[in-house]
């Protein structure tokens, strides 16, 4: 056991100890059987280097082994990037102020003011030691906003909190992948294209993206006032994914990348709206996005059935229902979950 424990971190004790007596070890791998074999594999958005130590060495076999790496979208590719900020911008050079109702842009606005003062001392000192500025780390999230669609702004208010300021500054596990890929000299790819991930939310209708909005605000302002504490923090999703906690419920919530509006407390008429957006989102966001992703991934193993794949995609792609696991088995494919203790062929 010493040497196990031997130079891990504080946190990383913590893990240890946690998923040795909360759960098995798991994986979030999955075998496509064929010759040769390939692999899906679940990803979430946080810096690599808080879960890349957990990933079972036979993920890292497969992913070695693998010739092509498919990501969600090429976030090595410079047109990606430009049109992500592209589609979020709202059109013909209209501000935020001109579309918003007064009293949610003022609290907006607070909340935003609020945050920037906050940064200082959200951020760590890692953070301040590799030369990340709060003022800078605000531009690089936040910049800009004024411009943008009332439906990134709300994203961008879900994503303006402590723990996922602490998390700046370092490559995401997908990102890291496609990285790594590259200095590799793999073959790399994306099943999806930025348009298919961003028009479902420019299409939500403005009453809808208003009400969004102001629950999401109303959720901060509690959480700032200290009476509530948000029921999925980062610590949380890393401690379940470094654990192999195959649980649907909060990788759906990383893997959609929006909130869950929601909320008991609030009154019927409002309940009911909330969730029409919420399930508006799992629907285009999940369930759809599973289809179109199963029938490329089947497209590409069919065209090229000599050589191998490794698909990242979001670990909520695969947990819960009608997932990509499900559908490809569906279309006749043999997918195996892999435990940490398998050996990856050779």
């Amino acid at each position: 056991m010493i040497t196990i424990i031997v130079g891990l971190t504080h946190t990383h004790l913590l893990n240890f100890f946690f998923c040795f007596q909360e759960s098995e070890l798991n994986s979030f791998l999955w075998t496509i059987k064929r010759d040769p074999p390939s692999y899906f594999f679940g990803t979430i958005h946080v810096p690599y280097t808080r879960v890349w130590d957990y990933v079972p060495e036979n993920t890292k076999k497969a992913f070695k082994q693998a010739e092509n790496i498919f990501l969600e979208l090429d976030l090595t590719d410079p047109y990606t990037i430009s049109a992500l900020s592209k589609c979020q911008l709202l059109p013909h050079g209209e501000n935020l102020s001109n579309v918003l109702p007064q009293d949610i842009y003022n609290r907006l606005k607070k909340h935003l003011d609020y945050v920037r003062d906050a940064l200082p001392e959200w951020m760590t000192a890692d953070q301040k030691g590799r030369g990340l500025y709060p003022d800078y780390l605000f531009n690089a999230i936040a910049g800009n906003w004024e411009r943008k669609r009332p439906v990134w702004v709300m994203l961008m208010v879900n994503s303006l909190t402590e723990g996922d300021i602490k998390s700046r500054g370092i490559p995401v596990l997908d990102l890291y992948l496609a990285q790594m890929s590259e200095q590799q000299g793999k073959v790399t790819g994306a099943v999806e294209r930025v348009e298919e991930q961003c028009v479902p939310l420019n299409e939500l209708n403005f009453s809808q993206v208003v009400f969004a909005l102001n629950q999401t605000l109303w959720q901060h302002e509690i959480y700032r006032q200290g009476k509530e504490s948000m029921p999925y923090t980062t610590d949380d999703l890393i401690q379940h994914y470094n654990c192999g906690d195959l649980n649907s419920i909060i990788f759906n919530h990383d893997t959609a990348q929006v909130p869950t509006l929601v909320n008991t407390s609030l009154p019927p008429s409002d309940l009911h709206r909330a969730q029409t957006i919420d399930d508006y989102f799992r629907n285009e966001l999940i369930d759809k996005r599973n289809q179109r992703m199963t029938e490329r991934v089947i497209h590409l193993l069919q065209k090229y059935p000599q050589k191998s794949f490794f698909f990242a995609f979001g670990a909520g792609h695969y947990l819960g229902n009608n997932t990509v696991i499900d559908r490809m088995r569906e279309a006749g494919f043999d997918v195996q979950h892999t435990s940490p203790d398998y050996t990856i062929p050779e």
